[in-house]
């Protein structure tokens, strides 16, 4: 080997440029970086190389490899990685030392979230100290909660925000696709070696053929160093046949090439390979132990002499390993099904302290329905609960429904998948096991499961009033049948729906009226409270509210989340930011990220609405960035119109009625009458920023017209100052008073802190020079000091009427008061207002 005297890397022949991309990895600022490329082409070579480069420069290197059959067994590959660090676990906060123990079955307890495990993995490599470097082989295999603990974890490093410093490469092989690969900074395309460096490579290995088999071996090689290295060591020992090249690729010629070495083992040793192949543990205690059980003349550990003097493993530490995953993949092919079954199955058989993978081994052990082993497979889904490995439950059950001959438990099966599927936010799983669980004979609650599960990703559909209502019996139904949460799981969709859209009144009194009658439902459940709020916040926000202040201490996080949902709902701002911000920190405590990103994307309008700009910022930025963090869909609609209305607040009207526009167009066509609204509401804003009160005024206007795609009977209220301080300066007033003038008819049927503190601005801004004065006075005398937004506008509109009464003197203190409240939350457009205003005050 040479060595590049730029990085140090050992260097590998043909490879310069993959050099320099991996020595960046330890240099700068931590990064992620992937290798993909054909099998043998060398991606592990390389990741070989940056191993060794690293531990010389005294960085910890934790490594994985994927293993095909381990794919179905939770968080393998990160107790590969973890293993080194795992015992300064103690070190961590309790409720992540416990998730990450118990994730890799070193504990016994309630089940870890998958955010709470990458979270802790996130604070092992911090406990570290030092620069750390995760190396990641053939990481197509790699299981899907280690795959997921991962990619959170590189989105951080990423993204910049991780906490310990963190490089990152991964190996791939082409045509599969990793949430690892999607959160890379990098993704390096390893391709065949130039001919140059090809001939070198086989010159290195191979100066003893003759001359037509060393043209044989470059031509058949086609470039890939693993075949340079390997197909002269093949020919050498046997004979290949033409046909043997003529049709598949590569890979299928080198896995065809290793079989037949293989071939030529001892039968004991043949059999000790292929328990190794099915068995994706590394131990040869094991592996000999199930190989006996196999093949009961295999007596001795030399059993596996033979495959290493061959080359095809080798074995250190009582750990056995191929010379390459293709090696595995060849012994696998060249074996008939029936063999691989008795190899599961000897396996199974020394599995006596790990039920898990006993019951995974005999799975796939047997060809057909087996209810015993389907039976078992249901109870290893509960296990890997146990462990947070959610998405090797819903394999489990799958498996389980596959193996089961009676028609309703399977689709009982298969719709608890499901529902493990829905709290990974995998719409598209979801969608796979309800099918497929329609097709089998379902009792009427797992009807309702179904549709439940229809339901849950479908929240911004229209509202549907007939859809409203079969909700709604639905849930009656799953009440009668005992199951009262998922009744009400079903009748806070519905809910939903009537918050998004305009389902009319009846739905939404159907709504309430089902779950105020709901049989056995428990009054102190949230999900009751919120659902009775978002259906119908105007006639029955008294009754929400009197409840949400008698509460008292919500007992948990999802409590304070849905209490805080029901608290928006019904325009109690100060009280939805308390409940919401409990459920950040207890989320935060508990490393429930991806829960934590929805808590905080609420927070943002309210905060908003509160004048609490710098925590509607960093609400909406830590959210994103969670999102992102923790694998969930970036919310484009929502996130489009908090954004448009914050930068109309801040006078940046340019963009604000860009982003305006944006949403207004993504959610026009599902008359989706809450984000419309706000729409509105954004739009006007950016017009007021650029003193076009006329189109302001048109723009707000519109979520006050019953009718119009843009009203909301809820959101309206957080636009009713903007509406009166449009019509002000547009001439618009009488207008607006007849619109005031309903609103004053919705404040007798609701207690809604938005709608009674926003009217009394309103009434005072579109008064008559006789009563004006008291109404300012009255408006102000309310408790607004959470609310220093809407104090700041009523300061304004006061001091600019008492200048226009000839009262300087007075009209001074209240626009220097809003003067100071504008500067602070960056409210340019209402800033130049009372300057401007200020400026007249104060001239001779």
């Amino acid at each position: 080997m040479e060595t590049s005297a730029k990085n140090h890397i050992p260097a590998i022949i043909g490879r310069d440029a993959e050099h320099d991309a991996l020595a960046a990895v330890l240099e700068g600022p931590p990064s992620v970086v992937v290798l993909r490329g054909e099998p043998g082409i060398g991606k592990s070579t390389l990741l070989n190389a940056l191993d060794r480069l690293a531990a010389d420069r005294g960085v910890r290197v934790l490594r994985a490899v994927g293993v095909e059959s381990e794919a179905g067994l939770p968080y393998a590959g990160l107790h590969q990685l973890t293993r080194p660090l795992l015992k300064r676990a103690a070190e961590l906060p309790g409720s992540l030392s416990h998730a990450l123990l118990t994730a890799l079955g070193r504990a016994e307890g309630s089940a870890p979230r998958p955010e709470q495990v990458a979270h802790a993995v996130e604070q092992l490599l911090a406990i570290e100290g030092r620069v750390v470097l995760v190396l990641v082989d053939d990481v197509q295999w790699i299981d899907p909660p280690t795959s997921d603990a991962l990619a959170y974890l590189a989105r951080r490093v990423t993204a910049g925000t991780a906490l310990a410093q963190v490089g990152f490469a991964v190996a791939i092989r082409s045509s599969y696709d990793s949430a690892i690969v999607e959160a890379a900074g990098r993704v390096i395309e390893v391709g065949p070696l130039d001919s140059v460096a090809a001939e070198s490579l086989l010159d290195a290995h191979a100066a003893d053929l003759a001359a037509n088999e060393w043209e044989w071996v470059r031509r058949n090689a086609q470039g890939n160093p693993l075949a340079l290295v390997e197909l002269p060591a093949i020919s050498r020992g046997h004979p290949i046949s033409a046909d043997l090249w003529e049709t598949g690729s590569l890979t299928d010629r080198l896995e065809q090439a290793f079989g037949a070495r293989v071939m030529d083992l001892p039968v004991p040793t043949r059999d000790a390979l292929l328990i190794a192949a099915v068995d994706p543990t590394d131990d040869i205690d094991e592996i000999f132990a199930a190989t006996c059980v196999l093949n009961p003349t295999a007596a001795a550990l030399d059993v596996f002499a033979p495959a290493m003097a061959t080359g095809l493993i080798s074995t250190a530490s009582g750990r056995l390993s191929f010379r390459h995953p293709l090696v595995r993949s060849a012994i696998l092919q060249g074996e008939s099904i029936a063999r691989r079954q008795a190899a599961n199955a000897a396996v199974a058989d020394v599995l006596t302290d790990d039920p898990y993978r006993r019951t995974w081994h005999l799975a796939e052990s047997i060809v057909g329905p087996d209810d015993s082993i389907a039976a078992l497979l249901e109870a290893n889904s509960t296990l890997a609960l146990q462990h947070g490995a959610v998405m090797s439950a819903v394999r489990d059950l799958e498996r389980s429904a596959q193996l089961t001959t009676d028609s309703p438990v399977q689709g009982r099966r298969l719709l608890l998948a499901a529902t493990h599927a829905f709290a990974l936010g995998r719409s598209d799983l979801v969608d796979h096991l309800v099918r497929a669980a329609t097709r089998t004979s379902l009792t009427d609650l797992d009807w309702a499961r179904v549709h439940w599960l229809r339901e849950v990703f479908n929240d911004g559909i229209p509202g549907d009033a007939a859809r409203v209502q079969e909700l709604c019996d639905i849930a009656t139904r799953a009440a009668d049948a005992g199951d009262v949460g998922l009744a009400l799981d079903l009748l806070l969709g519905a809910a939903l729906r009537c918050w998004w859209a305009d389902t009319g009144p009846a739905a939404r009194a159907r709504v309430v009226e089902v779950v105020s009658e709901l049989h056995g439902y428990d009054p102190a459940d949230a999900r009751a409270l919120a659902a009775i709020a978002v259906a119908d916040p105007v006639l029955h926000g008294t009754v929400v509210i009197e409840r949400l202040h008698s509460w008292g201490k919500p007992g948990d996080a999802d409590t304070a989340r849905l209490l805080g949902m029901a608290a928006h709902a019904v325009g109690d701002e100060s009280l939805a930011d308390d409940l919401l911000a409990t459920a950040e920190t207890r989320l935060r405590a508990e490393g429930r990220l991806a829960t934590l990103a929805q808590a905080l994307s609420m927070a943002v309008a309210i905060r908003l609405d509160l004048g609490d700009w710098p925590g509607a910022h960093a609400a909406a930025d830590e959210g994103l960035a969670l999102a992102r963090d923790t694998g969930q869909p970036i919310w484009s609609s929502g996130t489009l119109v908090c954004e448009a209305r914050a930068r109309a607040l801040v006078g940046d009207s340019t963009l604000a009625l860009e982003l305006a526009a944006k949403a207004e167009e993504s959610v026009g066509r599902q008359r989706l009458n809450d984000l419309l609204s706000c729409v509105q509401l954004a739009r006007s804003l950016a017009w007021f920023g650029e003193r076009d009160y006329e189109r302001a005024y048109d723009a707000v206007r519109r979520a006050f017209m019953p009718g119009d795609s843009s009203f909301h009977q809820r959101e309206r209220f957080a636009a009713i100052a903007a509406l009166a301080e449009a019509a002000r300066r547009a001439g618009e007033v009488d207008d607006a008073r007849t619109i005031v003038a309903d609103l004053e008819v919705v404040a007798e049927q609701t207690a809604s802190p938005m709608l009674h503190l926003q009217l009394p601005y309103a009434r005072a801004v579109l008064a008559d020079d006789a009563t004006a004065e008291n109404k300012f006075r009255d408006a102000l005398a309310q408790d607004l000091r959470r609310w220093p937004w809407l104090e700041a506008r009523t300061q304004l509109a006061f001091g600019e009427w008492l200048l226009l009464d000839g009262r300087d003197a007075d009209a001074h203190a209240f626009l220097r008061s809003a003067e100071g409240r504008f500067e602070q939350l960056g409210a340019r457009p209402w800033l130049d207002l009372a300057r401007s205003a200020l400026s007249t005050c104060l001239s001779p």
